[in-house]
Parts: C-alpha cells; structure tokens; sequence
C-alpha cells in the first residue's frame, strides 16, 4: 500500500533535466513509487518493456524496487537491471528500444539520490519532453493514492554489462596499440564496476593495459573523496598515483560514470576542450573514411576556440550550442552530429545514440596515446594552444545588472579610474577593450575580440546566485588582465 508522505513537494527535486533531492527529505520511497507509475502513464508505457537501474548509493536498491512497483502497477514490463552507469543505461535503452530510468546522483554527496530518465532510442526525458508532466502526475498520485492496479505489468531481471562492454569494444579497436599503464581512480563510483569490464579482462580478452585501480570498491558513501573530479582537489590522489606509478595516463569517473577526466603522465590535468578536439579528430576521420562529406561536431560555447578551429581544420563543421546536456543532444540528432564535447567533461557520439559516455572517451583517448609514441602531454599541446582561465563562480544577487555592467564597460572601452590597481588593469587592456569586439547573448553574455585573441562567456547559473566566468586568451597576460577587469565588475555588484 502506498504511504502518502505530508507536504512532500515533487518540485523540490524535479530539475529541467533529471531528478535530483536529499533522501528522506524530497525524496522518498513512497514518492518514487508514484513517479514510477507516472511515468509509464505519461509516456504511454503500459505492455512495454521499462528497464530500471541504480548506482551503489545506499538508498538506490529501496528506491529501484518502489519505482518499479509503481510502473509494474500501471502495465509496465519491468526490467530491473541492477547495478549500472548511467551510460550502461543509454545503452539498453539504446539497444533493447525500450525507456529506462537509473537512479543516481551524478556526482552530489551521499545523502542525495535522483533520477536520469530516457525513452527508447536513449531520448532524455526533460522538462521539455515530458518530465514536469511526470511530475504533476506522481504528484497528484502521491497526495491522492495510486490508481487501482491494472494488469499485465511484471517485473524481472536482465543484466546488460557484458552486451555493453562487448558494444564499446566494437567502436574503438585497441587490439594493437602500444603497452600502456593506466591509474584510474572510480571515486567509488560505478567506474569501479564498467572498468574491469570495458577495459580490463573480467569479461572480455585482456587489451594492452595495465590498469592500477583506484577506489574502485563500491560504496555511495564515499569514503575517499567525492565522485566529482569536476573539483580540483577530488583529483589529488590520481594525479598522485600516475606519478607514483609511472603511468602513461589516468582517468577520473564521476559518481555515476558518465564523464571522464583526463590526467597526463606528469600528473597534470588534461582540458576537457583538448579531449574533445582529439576525439573529435578521430570520429571525423572515421566518418570521412566511411564516405561522409563534412562530419558535423558540436561543441558547447565555452569550449576552447581550439575545438572549432581544428574541426575545420580536420574537414568537419563546427555547430556551436548553449551549455547543457539536452542541448547537446536535440542539436546532436538534428545535424546528424558524429560528436559532441562539452567543457564539463561530458562526450556525446552518434554510434552511442547521441548519449553522453564517459567510457567510450576514454578509449578513443587510449587509442590516440597508444597509437603513437609520445607521451600524453605533448600529444595534448596541439590540442590546446590558448590559455584559459577555468570556470570562476561569483556570488551576485542582482546577475542581470553585474552582466550589464560588463557589457557597458567593454562596449564603451576601459578608463582609467585615476590611479591603484585598475589602471593598471586598463594599460594592460589598452587596444583590446572597447575596439574590435563583438558580443553574442546565446547563453549569457560573450565577448569575442574580433581578431581572435581572446574572448570570455559571463553565464548565470539557473539555481544559485553565480554568474560563471569562463574565458581564454592567445597568451596568459591577456587572458589575466581580461579575467580580472571583468570579475572586478562583477564582484562590485555582490
């Protein structure tokens, strides 16, 4: 029987892309129920198949079950698939045509749990296809009881790693390359599992690898550091043990194993934007070999200005898109993209239904490194020319006026404030502020110096007080004097 939870509010953890709350607070058994019965009422689900999987967090085996009797409830053919990445979920939902849901929490700490939901084909499920109307339902379902079962729903048990692993074996061949030893630290995360499976021999014919584990128990307490490698510090231990062990490269997971971070052999982080460019190289390549006339690549506007550039370079076409998963996607299926990168680590690809994996990048990048004889580190210096500053967070209350205020700076040219620190700034600044740029609204505010040598994005965040600064420069002055002119502005508005 379903026990309805007082004042439980779905809209405390349903976001625009997926499900995200605290445990016990806006996410809760009973209210994962109905959101399993509401989802194969939205989506028309009932006789079907509706594959449901989970991360090793401590609440996702409760949480799997719930949503699986409410969907079995309402007619689904439920398939619970246990433990698996979020990617390993695109791929059944890719391969068996059938919409799934995977409970995880990405990367946030353990007391939260959440929902990444996809229809047959590996289509996400947003709020601008169907999710709000997911939650309205479950809404409704939680305040008021479950409808009376219908028949025909059942549950049962499948499990797709093998199939999954076997697939990205069959994208990207690493039969032949050079020995290559590899550090890759899972963060406890569900890498721990795909690892051994994709890249090791728990499965499939061992590669040339020599794979040094790191965290790789499952535990969604995260006893070492958070699944985030997003976050500087969450990378200390790997870039430690590439140096340690004299590896070749190492890569990072995040919690749900959908991203993947790079570190070179000198324990040094690799740029997603450079990922994205030699991965974009290879898919091109391949595309082109197999008789396609200008591969399209899409990457994301504050990737580095080196990614479009060796796109076209490589003979594709560059599509630039707004930040965001969904984007990403909708963009990806509507040009027939082959590729697409995001400067979050996040790499979409055509031959695994437009979806986002982690794993899939990381073989294109040990293809790359293993098929020559550099070490990773030059191999990434053509892949990343321009000095860029990371993505900087600023508290603002009134982001629209901070914004505003930058615009109306670098549109009019810097003055010198009289003396102290800013006019050193605008000495610095002089002949590249206030001449020759130009300024896109896509996604927040960007200006572009219009011969190329630098340009910055000033992006609001959608759920918390930040405007989010991201920008690159031919050479580090410059990058420094344009980052610090523009936070100066920002930060005044605090």
């Amino acid at each position: 029987m379903l026990v309805v939870v007082d004042r439980l509010n779905l809209t405390d953890s349903f976001k625009a892309y997926d499900v995200r709350g605290v445990v016990g607070s806006t996410l809760t058994a009973s209210a994962v129920e109905a959101v399993g019965a509401a989802f194969v009422d939205v989506l028309g689900l009932a006789g079907k198949p509706v594959l449901v999987g989970r991360d090793m967090r401590p609440s996702s085996p409760e949480f799997a079950q719930a949503f699986a009797r409410g969907a079995a409830s309402r007619g689904g053919r439920v398939q619970l698939l246990g433990l698996v990445s979020t990617d390993e979920l695109y791929f059944a939902c890719g391969t068996l045509e059938a919409a799934g849901v995977v409970f995880t929490a990405s990367h946030n700490p353990a007391e939260y749990n959440g929902m990444k939901m996809a229809q047959a084909g590996a289509v996400p499920v947003s709020a601008d296809t169907g999710l709000f109307e997911i939650r309205d339902l479950a809404q409704r379902y939680l305040d008021d009881g479950l409808p009376t079962p219908v028949e025909g729903g059942s549950t049962a048990e499948t499990d797709v790693l093998a199939d999954y692993s076997a697939y990205l074996r069959s994208l990207v061949d690493l039969s032949s390359i050079r020995p290559l030893k590899v550090v890759v630290d899972a963060g406890n995360g569900m890498g721990g599992m795909t690892t051994p499976a994709v890249l090791g021999d728990s499965i499939l014919p061992a590669l040339p690898l020599e794979i040094v584990p790191l965290y790789f128990e499952l535990d969604g307490t995260f006893p070492n550091h958070p699944a985030n490698p997003l976050e500087p510090e969450n990378l200390r231990d790997l870039q430690a043990a590439v140096v340690e062990h004299g590896a070749d490269i190492g890569l990072a997971f995040d919690g749900d194993a959908d991203r993947c971070f790079v570190i070179d052999e000198r324990g040094e982080p690799v740029t997603p934007s450079a990922i994205t460019a030699m991965v974009a190289r290879r898919e091109i390549a391949l595309a082109v070999a197999g008789g396609e006339e200008t591969p399209v690549v899409i990457h994301n506007l504050i990737t580095s200005r080196a990614v479009p550039e060796l796109i076209e370079r490589e003979g594709g076409r560059a599509v630039e898109t707004r930040v965001g998963h969904s984007f990403i996607k909708a963009v990806m299926a509507a040009e027939g993209a082959v590729f697409g990168g995001e400067h979050s680590a996040h790499y979409y690809f055509r031959d695994f239904f437009n979806a986002d994996t982690g794993m899939l990048a990381a073989l294109h990048v040990l293809a790359a490194l293993g098929g020559q004889d550099r070490p990773l580190s030059q191999l990434a210096e053509e892949f990343d020319p321009y000095f860029a500053s990371g993505e900087i967070n600023s508290r603002v209350e009134d982001k629209d006026a901070a914004a505003a205020a930058v615009l109306a700076q670098f549109a009019a040219g810097w003055e010198s404030d009289g003396g102290g620190r800013g006019t050193v700034r605008a000495a610095a600044l002089n002949g590249l502020v206030g001449t020759g740029t130009s300024v896109g609204t896509m996604d927040g505010l960007t200006v572009s110096a219009q011969d190329g040598g630098w340009w910055f994005n000033l992006r609001p965040s959608n759920t918390e007080p930040f405007l989010r600064y991201n920008g690159e420069a031919k050479d580090r002055g410059t990058m420094e004097a344009v980052r610090d002119t523009v936070l100066e502005i920002v930060r005044s508005h605090a």
